[in-house]
């Protein structure tokens, strides 16, 4: 505050009108802001969920306390557009690591976002094995550290809206994660009322919906269910009717 003071102050020494000063302060400040954002990314992707659960979207949650307060865990949810992973920060009290196909981070904007979060790609073993490799070493080195870990066990975007057969590399990962000595649950999770919506696809299969398909301030939701232990076998099928479950609830 202080040298705020003697700066405006040699400011207006210098010539410089009063709506001039706050010009200048305005811009700093944007700066600054700026600086921080890239230092600290958590802050600016909060600040993207903030305005997505507020302005683009109705966001109701049911179920948060289920998510772990603290220690390592696997968050498991449906996958229905490109802002689930921004919606799941949303409704988190911390910070998420994600395993997202790695097409997804050419989408422009959102791609410099999830990079932005060290969010982990990941591509098919036939296309790409040395990424496929180092997503799983990405993935057990956030749970050695005691961190949230979310995976889409669908391996893409819904074409149609419904629920697609879950992928084996969830159980992957927690059972390497189990052979180390961690405790780590799988929570499932469901997001509802997405299909359609702004980001996602359209019944015909379409990348992106229109804009204004749903209209401003459409409700959509998560619902969280309660969290498998760490020592439980993760099967993929079973793990798919607990988050079916929990999208029939809407």
């Amino acid at each position: 505050m202080i040298t705020s003071a003697v700066i405006a102050g040699a400011l207006l020494g210098a010539g410089f009108t009063v709506p001039q000063v706050f010009l200048f302060t305005g811009i700093a400040n944007a700066v600054v802001a700026a600086y921080i954002f890239l230092l600290v990314p958590e802050y600016l992707l909060r600040f993207v969920a903030w305005i997505a659960t507020r302005v683009v979207y109705r966001f109701r949650i049911s179920g948060a306390e289920h998510i772990p307060a603290c220690g390592p865990a696997v968050l498991a949810c449906n996958h229905v557009s490109y802002v689930d992973a921004v919606l799941l920060l949303a409704a988190s009290p911390r910070p998420i690591h994600f395993v997202m196909d790695s097409r997804i981070f050419a989408v422009p904007v959102l791609g410099w976002l999830f990079r932005l979060a060290r969010a982990i790609p990941i591509a098919p073993h036939k296309d790409d094995p040395a990424a496929y490799a180092e997503a799983f070493e990405r993935a057990h080195a956030v749970l050695r550290e005691g961190d949230l870990l979310a995976i889409f066990p669908e391996g893409a975007i819904t074409r149609d809206g419904a629920l697609q057969p879950f992928k084996g590399g969830i159980a992957r990962i927690v059972e390497r994660a189990r052979a180390e000595g961690l405790d780590v649950p799988v929570v499932p999770m469901a997001l509802t009322n997405l299909g359609g919506s702004r980001f996602s696809r359209t019944e015909g299969g379409r990348i992106l919906g229109c804009p204004l398909r749903r209209g401003i301030f459409s409700r959509v939701g998560l619902n969280v269910g309660p969290a498998q232990s760490g020592g439980a076998t993760v099967e993929p099928a079973a793990l798919q009717a607990q988050v079916a479950e929990l999208l029939a609830r809407g």
